[in-house]
């Protein structure tokens, strides 16, 4: 600042000396100043333990005042070695594993790696049509409940914990259904090579359609208090942005890819399980941002309540049996459940020790040894609730695989973190990951 003396005014007897003049210093300085002060970065670890990283994930943000300049995405902290684990386990065995990748949506992730298993063995078209019926069914109910936590925990991130209970509500309607056929609510290890474990109970597909009405209910709730809510949307669009060029280059599949306007879906361009016999639509936006993912995921929801109602109606006129009719592959006796929903029920140990003693030493061979896969390699991919999960399997005729590895769209999605926050602020981070909705039991393996 600079300062001179003045006179001080005519009708004043001050001493002169009194008076000084304040005038503005160059700002240029100030300025030149403030950049000096602001060049250090600042690098901000969010997570591991962060309650909105979606699991044990760690993001390292490096930031310009509240701007994001830098996003590095750090995993493994969940690590289990399940690929690795898979070597040492039977073909059968192998389901109860690749069902712990992406916990939230379970039977997708078996859904994918039996029909690799069944190419191998050269015996996709002797799978009964009942058994595909029924995977169909569960692998959208999956998809339902996988968007319900998508949706809802992603609106609990953002500050709207009732978004979560209502997501969470919707999603308890169809846990009961698959605790109901399979004994656990998650992890069924239900689908097998070959078909299913077991056919539904006789009063499951009933069941089923009264739980129709309280999942519809909570995609209802959410839509109205989302897709109206200026708040919420003014937290989602425009934010996250990545355009098609951008998916294509990434590798980026599911719910991102079809908010660009692609409509690309492995359940239409490459059917399974049926899929070519039912009727639904592949669901885009062309937003490319946070609020075209969440749009596709209620959407779509909606899309999958259609087409396990047209499963339901072609089970009820569809009775069969619902594993191959081969022994050497198929579980020797359909399991039956117990009286506390879990375990083998006495009907089923009785029933599988009244036969000859060569059919009961041929079950524990099979159960303990398993089935001889033939030596080659097989790749399938299926619409997983997040993109297209592919398994990718080795066998050297063993009865094990000599190579297992898993393409998880929760691992190839999250390379895109860096596109979506980079220029954005800290809080958009939040909103970025969570409309990619990873899992990070699939991206760890």
């Amino acid at each position: 600042m600079n300062t001179d003396h003045v006179a001080p005014p005519p009708d004043t007897e001050f001493d002169d000396a009194a008076f000084v003049a304040a005038a503005g210093g160059d700002w240029s300085d100030v300025a030149d100043e403030i950049a000096r002060l602001t060049e250090e970065r600042v690098v901000v670890n969010m997570g591991p333990q962060h309650p909105s990283t979606h699991g044990v994930l760690r993001l390292i943000l490096e930031l310009s005042g509240e701007t994001v300049t830098e996003t590095r995405v750090g995993v493994g902290y969940l690590h289990t070695g399940i690929e690795k684990t898979m070597e040492y386990r039977t073909w059968t065995q192998g389901v109860a594993l690749t069902t712990r990748m992406d916990y939230v949506a379970s039977m997708a992730n078996e859904l994918t790696y039996v029909l690799a298993v069944e190419r191998l063995l050269g015996i996709t078209g002797a799978v009964p049509p009942r058994a595909a019926l029924i995977r169909m069914l569960m692998a959208e109910l999956t998809r339902v409940a996988s968007h319900l936590i998508a949706v809802g925990t992603g609106g609990n991130e953002l500050g709207g914990t009732t978004l979560m209970t209502v997501g969470f509500r919707g999603r308890e309607e169809i846990l009961r259904f698959f605790e109901m056929v399979t004994g656990q609510r998650m992890n069924n290890a239900y689908l097998r090579v070959g078909g299913v474990a077991q056919d539904l109970p006789p009063d499951a597909l009933a069941f089923l359609r009264g739980a129709f009405g309280g999942v519809l209910r909570s995609i209802d709730d959410l839509e109205d208090l989302l897709m109206k809510n200026p708040i919420y949307r003014g937290r989602l669009e425009g934010i996250g942005y990545l355009d098609l060029a951008g998916c294509m280059a990434l590798g980026i599949t599911g719910p991102v890819l079809r908010a660009t306007g692609l409509p690309f879906d492995l359940r239409r361009a490459a059917p399974y399980c049926g899929y070519e016999d039912v009727e639904f639509d592949v669901v885009t936006e062309t937003t490319a941002d946070a609020w075209g993912r969440f749009m596709v995921r209620m959407r779509e929801m909606r899309q999958s309540m259609r087409i396990a109602a047209q499963c339901i109606e072609r089970l009820e006129a569809s009775p069969g049996p619902v594993m191959v009719a081969d022994k050497r592959i198929a579980w020797p006796s359909q399991l039956s459940l117990g009286p506390d929903g879990q375990g083998q029920s006495p009907a089923h140990v009785r029933e599988m020790l009244s036969g000859s003693m060569e059919s009961l030493i041929h079950h524990v061979k099979l159960v303990t040894e398993g089935f001889r896969v033939p030596a080659g390699q097989v790749f399938v991919q299926t619409e997983h609730p997040k993109g297209s999960h592919g398994v990718h399997l080795v066998s050297d005729g063993g009865p094990r695989p000599y190579r297992a590895h898993v393409r998880e769209p929760s691992f190839n999605n999250l390379q895109a973190l860096a596109a979506l926050c980079n220029g954005g602020t800290v809080s958009d981070v939040i909103v970025g990951l969570a409309s990619l909705d990873p899992v990070l039991g699939g991206v760890d393996r």
